[in-house]
């Protein structure tokens, strides 16, 4: 390895290995959409036409050190990854999709063991963790002339698998959202009357028998992970009346109670995370109108009061978080069935509408995959489908393909699960 030595010392293999105060920079700044560095180095990366792929040595020894930088303020638009190479990050398998996504951001890697791996000794700007993106995902329940609780899965390339029977009650308007990192939760919904049953589905996309359920029962409801780990159920219709209640998950897996909810009571709307462990609910229906106010959730589950919305209102409409930190909102029922998509930005604000892509479809499942793209399926025209329509990491929304396993609507959930590919 060529750069300064400065301040060595020789470890017990022999070797002489640079500390911090040897640390040799790289003269090129980094341009393409991959680079192989080398313990001892700093280098300046540029993310300004494209994300770049950072990959680490295959072999280290405690105290090797890489510092990266944010050479043009772009990594919040076109982030890095960092490629481990066998080796762990953070204590994790390199498995892990581990991003760095914040402007200006500077990261000092130090190599620990053969335990935790490579550690960021210092992260400047902000104390950023790596984002982890789900990988596989899971539609599940829902109606398709009668409530099903069969489930297709869902790999990290986007297709959607044949049906699986399912296991616990059959219901219908139902809500799913990831927790616990690589787990999802399926609950509430409508069996015949509304319920609080809730279904677990393990990080290898298992769904687990029912549990009796905490908090009021309801139906057509949405679910959104916050907090990187935890999920929250929010609003929906209890058989008699719309509510504004709220129910924490933990990452555990477990319901909390009952929280009296901030902002107008409604259901039919979507939920999903952005930015740093934020939710976003938008849209939906208070029994006389559509609606198109949206309510951001902090990183500790607390609801914020009504924001005016942006575009068209509807009901009926799916969300899911794509590109690790932004949300998009997509199809619905405005007067007839729309396939209108909003995006949300990693501040939680809503995009104008934009044309819609693919068949025109509400009470419909959406949720992420991949790590950082997302994927609409399932639906009603007036007849169910099983058609889908994947979004890539820009939030571009792709054509109709079609689907596999039973056509079936009427807010059928969706969830990410799986860290690994």
């Amino acid at each position: 390895m060529s750069g300064t030595i400065g301040s060595n010392i020789v470890r017990h293999s022999g070797t002489i290995a640079e500390t911090a105060a040897g640390l040799s920079w790289t003269t090129a700044v980094v341009t393409g959409s991959t680079v192989t560095v080398e313990a001892g180095n700093g280098y300046f990366i540029n993310t300004t036409s494209n994300a770049c792929t950072v990959t680490l040595p295959s072999s280290a020894e405690a105290g090797d050190q890489i510092v990266l930088v944010d050479y043009a303020r772009t990594w919040g638009t076109n982030a890095i990854t960092i490629d481990s190479n066998g080796l762990t990050f953070q204590g994790e398998a390199d498995t892990y999709t581990v991003e760095y996504t914040t402007d200006g951001q500077s990261i000092n890697l130090i190599y620990s063991d053969s335990t935790k791996g490579w550690l960021p000794l210092e992260d400047d700007v902000a104390a950023d963790v790596p984002i982890r993106g789900t990988q596989k995902a899971i539609f599940a329940f829902g109606y398709g002339g009668s409530n099903v609780s069969m489930s297709n899965l869902v790999n990290s390339s986007g297709v959607v698998g044949s049906d699986v029977t399912g296991v616990g009650t059959a219901r219908r308007e139902i809500a799913a959202a990831g927790y616990g990192t690589d787990k999802a939760i399926f609950a509430y919904g409508n069996t015949g009357s509304v319920s609080s049953l809730s279904n677990l589905v393990s990080n290898s996309g298992v769904v687990a028998s029912d549990t009796s359920g905490v908090g009021t029962a309801r139906k057509t409801l949405p679910a959104a992970t916050y907090g990187s780990d935890k999920a929250i159920f929010a609003y929906g219709h209890n058989g008699s009346t719309y509510v504004s209640m709220s129910n924490l998950v933990n990452s555990s897996g477990v319901i909390a109670s009952d929280v009296t909810g901030v902002g107008t009571a409604r259901d039919n709307l979507g939920g999903a995370e952005y930015g740093d462990g934020l939710a976003i609910f938008a849209y939906g229906w208070n029994g006389s109108s559509n609606l198109s106010m949206s309510n951001l959730v902090n990183s500790s589950g607390v609801i914020a009061s009504d924001v005016s919305g942006v575009g068209t209102a509807r009901r009926g409409l799916a969300a899911t978080t794509y590109g690790f930190d932004k949300a998009i909102f997509g199809y619905g029922y405005v007067s007839a069935a729309s396939s209108l998509t909003n995006l949300v930005n990693s501040s939680g604000v809503i995009a104008s509408d934009v044309s819609g892509v693919g068949t025109a479809r509400w009470d419909l499942g959406a949720t992420s995959y991949g790590g950082d793209k997302a994927i609409f399926a399932y639906g009603t025209t007036g007849s169910y489908v099983s058609v889908s329509n994947l979004v890539n990491s820009s939030g571009v929304v792709a054509s109709d393909v079609t689907g596999v396993g039973t056509a079936r609507g009427v807010y059928n959930g969706a969830a990410g699960y799986s860290t690994s590919a």
